[in-house]
């Protein structure tokens, strides 16, 4: 039996050198917040010329791995931001066609959890910040964007009082993605707002007690109603949510 091999593919120069940096940054050779050598002194370390590197150089700008120190001209190597690898997360899903039922069925795994260990570990100034998170929801005539913006927001900013990275990097892209069939829900259902509101409530006075099993248990009901009313607005579970 023979085997055929497709001839290996030579990368340009200016991605090997963003992948022997971004190999550094890997490896912690290179910490948040340290600077890259200038540009000039890149291009002789790697044998190349200035504007091979600048491509590589943009290339980790791209992905979030460095960034411009502010008022020079310089790089330093970032952190990535939760938003920024949530949204490429959740453009992926996307176009790997997941359906709402698909999103609902993970938001009911991740978002009791975040619920539970946010309402354990929360300190009074986040309890504090997650009220006035809460206070932004309105149940009259508030603005439908302003409304889906902030149920988005106070699932993130649950996730991220969990202290917990992977969670916070889990349930990004999933709360970004209930922003279609969100804006279909508050926009059609009119008691959408008031039992959001109710819900939220609930969760903060569990905050505010530490008692993370009844914020779990009101993330679960929140998240049940949800499906409800996607029921109400007609919105087919089945359906794959759309890319824009």
């Amino acid at each position: 039996m023979s085997l055929d091999f497709e001839p290996i593919e030579r990368a340009p120069a200016y991605e090997k050198i963003a992948k022997a940096i971004e190999a550094r940054i890997l490896s912690r050779g290179l910490a948040p917040g340290d600077a890259l050598p200038a540009e000039t002194a890149l291009a002789a370390q790697f044998g190349v010329n200035r504007a091979t590197v600048r491509e590589g150089l943009r290339q980790l700008e791209r992905d979030g791995l460095i960034e411009r120190r502010p008022g020079t001209k310089r790089f330093v190597v970032a952190r990535p931001r939760a938003r920024d690898i949530a949204a490429g997360v959740s453009r992926a899903l996307r176009l790997n066609e997941v359906t709402f039922a698909d999103a609902w069925e993970a938001m009911m795994v991740v978002e009791p959890a975040c619920a539970r260990l946010a309402a354990e570990r929360m300190e009074p100034d986040e309890i504090d910040a997650l009220a006035g998170i809460a206070d932004r929801l309105h149940t009259d005539d508030q603005d439908l964007d302003a409304a889906v913006e902030q149920v988005v927001g106070f699932f993130q900013a649950l996730a991220g009082f969990t202290r917990n990275p992977a969670l916070v990097m889990t349930e990004a892209p999933l709360s970004m993605l209930l922003r279609p069939s969100l804006r279909l829900v508050v926009g059609r259902v009119l008691q959408a707002r008031a039992r959001i509101k109710e819900a939220q409530g609930r969760m903060l006075d569990a905050c505010r007690e530490g008692d993370g099993e009844a914020a779990a248990r009101w993330m679960t009901r929140h998240i049940v109603d949800f499906k409800r009313g996607y029921e109400i607005a007609g919105i087919a579970l089945d359906r794959v949510i759309p890319l824009g």
